[in-house]
């Protein structure tokens, strides 16, 4: 008998095929990438001749990373490779969703509520977070945001909620 335990492949959804998923969908997320800046780059002005206009370098990077996304993509097709990582989606989501809060709330709701809110949205990105710790953090970099923003740089930000400045 062998000493060596069997291993049975693990079911997957996806084509047998793809011997490399991860090479696989990460060539095509850089040819969506690539796609979608020749796109957003197909009314600035190209290159004429010898003249370079302000599509030219976006056009360029565009076509370059469309053709390693290609290149990748074959890649995972043609060779062995690791099959895809399990992806932890909590941390960039809610950090996300905390800049957005704050680019949403700044204006009306002013910075200490902003700052405040959007920390500990931010805090949510993990769970371990310790939440007495946390508002104790919070409560110190909103207080030094406060004091930093208008008074050590000048900047005219609204501290309190509008409602409550009139």
């Amino acid at each position: 008998m062998s000493d060596i335990p069997s291993h049975r492949p693990e079911a997957s959804l996806l084509p047998g095929w793809i011997k490399a998923p991860q090479d696989f969908f990460g060539g095509l997320a850089l040819v969506a990438i690539a796609l979608f800046a020749l796109w957003a780059s197909s009314d600035l002005q190209g290159m004429r001749g010898f003249s370079f206009g302000a599509g030219t370098a976006p056009r360029m990077f565009g076509v370059l990373l469309l053709l390693l996304g290609v290149a990748i993509t074959v890649v995972g097709i043609l060779t062995e490779g690791p099959g895809l990582a399990v992806y932890a989606w909590r941390g960039p989501l809610f950090v996300s969703l905390a800049i957005l809060v704050f680019a949403l709330s700044i204006r009306p709701m002013g910075m200490i509520f902003s700052a405040m809110a959007s920390f500990m949205i931010a805090a949510l990105g993990t769970h371990e977070t310790r939440w007495k710790e946390t508002f104790i953090v919070g409560v110190c970099l909103t207080a030094f945001c406060a004091l930093l923003f208008p008074y050590a740089l000048g900047l005219p930000l609204q501290m309190l909620p509008s409602f409550l400045n009139r």
